[in-house]
């Protein structure tokens, strides 16, 4: 069985700009104030979220694991 994630969008920092629901449109999606969320915060670990998170183009998007709540995204510098 793989990682499984929880993903969440700093809703005070995203800007909207459409590129995690161009990454993963499964994942995200925008609301009516064009304001990204995650369709199912915690789900199985996948390239497209991940590709979502690195495009983010204001690193709005935190990918945590699941059970550990070890980051994943961003990398800890």
């Amino acid at each position: 069985m793989g990682d499984r994630w929880h993903v969440e969008v700093d809703r005070s920092v995203c800007i909207g700009s459409g590129m995690c629901v161009n990454h993963a449109p499964a994942g995200f999606e925008l609301d009516t104030a064009r304001q990204s969320h995650p369709r199912t915060p915690d789900t199985d670990a996948n390239e497209q979220i991940l590709a979502a998170a690195e495009g983010c183009p204001v690193e709005a998007i935190l990918i945590t694991l699941l059970d550990s709540r070890e980051t994943v995204f961003p990398p800890e510098e």
